[in-house]
C-alpha cells in the first residue's frame, strides 16, 4: 500500500487518544498513555513534550509483537522482565521535535512504542513516551512512514480552541 504524504498523527493528551489522519479523513484511532509526570520538554523530566514533531526513525519492522527492546535492539523478554521492568515493546516510532521548545525530543529518546503494561493504556502512565498496545503500535507502524508529522496537544490548547469557536459562533449569531 502506497502511503500519502498527507498522513499525520494527532495525539490528544486530554483524551489519551492517537488519531491517524490522511488529509481530513481519520483512518484509525487508538488509546494511548502519555507521561504520569505531566507535560514538558526539560531533559530528565520524564514528561511528554508538546508541539509539532516528525517520525525520525522506525524500528522493529518484521519483529513479533511481543519483542522487547534494550537500547533499541530487539531482545526476547523473559517472564521476569515482563513482570518487573518497564519495557519498550513491539515497535518504535522515534520522534524528533520541530519547534524550539521540543527540539531536544530526539535526544531525550521520546518514542511512540508498545509496552508490557497494556492495562495502563488510556491513563497517563509513561515516563515521557507515548505508549500503545503492542498490536496497535504494530498497526500504526504500517500506516505511517519516516517524516510523518505528529502533533501532541495539551488539554489547555484543546479547551482554548473550543472556547474560541464557541465565542465566534456566539458573536456571529448576535444581531448587528
Amino acid at each position: 500500500m502506497k502511503k500519502s504524504a498527507q498522513t499525520s498523527i494527532q495525539i490528544s493528551v486530554a483524551k489519551q487518544r492517537l488519531s491517524v489522519q490522511r488529509g481530513r479523513a481519520t483512518l484509525r484511532t487508538f488509546p494511548v498513555s502519555t507521561s504520569r509526570y505531566g507535560l514538558g520538554s526539560k531533559e530528565g523530566s520524564l514528561k511528554t513534550p508538546l508541539g509539532q514533531f516528525r517520525i525520525a526513525e522506525k524500528i522493529g519492522a518484521d519483529q513479533p509483537h511481543d519483542i522487547a527492546y534494550k537500547s533499541r535492539q530487539p531482545v526476547k523478554a523473559s517472564a521476569e522482565m515482563l513482570q518487573g521492568d518497564d519495557l519498550v515493546m513491539s515497535r518504535i516510532l522515534w520522534l524528533d521535535g520541530l519547534g524550539a521548545r521540543n527540539a531536544n525530543t530526539y535526544d531525550r529518546f521520546i518514542y511512540i512504542h508498545g509496552t508490557n503494561h497494556e492495562e495502563e493504556i488510556g491513563t497517563p502512565a509513561s515516563h515521557g513516551c507515548i505508549r500503545m498496545r503492542n498490536a496497535d503500535v504494530a498497526e500504526l507502524f504500517d500506516l505511517v512512514e519516516v517524516n510523518t508529522r505528529v502533533a501532541i496537544t495539551s488539554p489547555k490548547v484543546a479547551a482554548r480552541a473550543g472556547k474560541r469557536r464557541k465565542a465566534l459562533r456566539t458573536r456571529s449569531e448576535q444581531p448587528k
